[in-house]
């Protein structure tokens, strides 16, 4: 059955079931090898109130997302170490007069999880083939962290694709500092590291995502252990911390691709928010050099989780965007 509301269990498995994907191991150069998934079940966590949990088969992948409310159509892109599960708040509050598409991304949460394809090229294809699938060919598009990257992907290669743009805290490819010596990101290098951050986090997944998100939250209770319980449990699953980490393998590629944008002009509108204790103005200064019709704004009591650590700010800015 394709839909599921509420509480429901996958399989991981052989036996017709509603499976959770798993990644093959592959030799191939580039490719992300993987354990092969033994049979184990995952509960959808509590959906937003009306909300339906789909598959659909998009760009050569099994995408899961979650959709609830009526009316434009906007698609919710989750970052690092997250799922569709950041933006639950989000939908409850807005449903009312949006429909609110949240995926998980290539390779986490009930998507499907394939060896390759972290690049944000191709994660920019999966969500041009969902928004036509479930838009008809254009909708909003909100992007947090990777889902940003991806975001900013797509509005330069499907600009077809995106109504209005909206890039939540994140560092466009290229522009992010790797360096830890130079007061860079220290965990860019360590999760770009074969092979090394899959034997280190092994075990260990809820307390290496717990030490993430509180280490990137300006509020630290606003995203709560029942939260970090649930995306630990996803990326714990065979293939799940591989898959999260293949988003930064990817992003020397991003940056390449990125660099060809520079001429380029992004005529759909584009709103920027910054948590202050996050990117701040970092994310709009960035994306002003291409984007003709921008909206900066600062969330001032938030660091990197915007949506959760300041969820009403967040909405606010988000209505009256989306609908202006």
């Amino acid at each position: 059955m394709a839909v599921r509301t509420g509480r429901r269990a996958f399989l991981i498995g052989a036996s017709g079931v509603v499976m959770e994907p798993m990644l093959a191991t592959m030799s191939a150069p580039g490719a992300i090898a993987l354990p092969a998934a033994i049979g184990q079940t995952l509960e959808a966590p509590a959906l937003p109130k009306g909300g339906a949990s789909q598959f659909a088969e998009v760009n050569g992948v099994r995408l899961h997302y979650v959709s609830v409310g009526s009316g434009p159509v906007v698609i919710l892109l989750h970052g690092w170490p997250q799922t569709w599960l950041a933006w639950r708040g989000t939908m409850e509050r807005l449903a009312s007069q949006f429909r609110l598409i949240a995926p998980d991304l290539r390779g986490v949460g009930l998507s499907e999880r394939p060896p390759s394809g972290y690049d944000k090229r191709t994660i920019a294809a999966d969500i041009a083939a969902l928004v036509d699938h479930v838009a008809g060919g254009r909708a909003h598009v909100v992007g947090h962290d990777m889902g940003g990257k991806a975001a900013y992907m797509l509005a330069n290669l499907h600009p077809e694709s995106i109504e209005k743009l909206v890039l939540v805290d994140c560092l466009l490819p290229g522009t992010e500092n790797m360096d830890a010596l130079r007061g860079g990101a220290w965990h860019y290098g360590f999760h770009m590291a074969p092979d090394i951050p899959e034997m280190l986090t092994k075990g260990r997944e809820r307390d290496y995502i717990a030490a993430q998100i509180r280490a990137w939250s300006h509020r630290k209770g606003a995203i709560g252990e029942a939260e970090i319980a649930e995306f630990a449990r996803h990326y714990a699953s065979p293939g799940g911390m591989a898959a999260g980490f293949a988003y930064y393998r990817a992003l020397r590629e991003d940056a390449a691709l990125a660099a060809s944008f520079k001429e380029r002009v992004m005529n759909m509108p584009v709103l920027a928010i910054g948590g202050r204790y996050g990117v701040g103005a970092k994310l709009a200064e960035a994306i002003a050099r291409q984007a003709r019709n921008l909206t900066a704004v600062i969330a001032e009591d938030s660091g990197h989780f915007v949506a959760e650590e300041t969820p009403d700010f967040f909405c606010e800015q988000l209505q009256r965007f989306l609908a202006a």
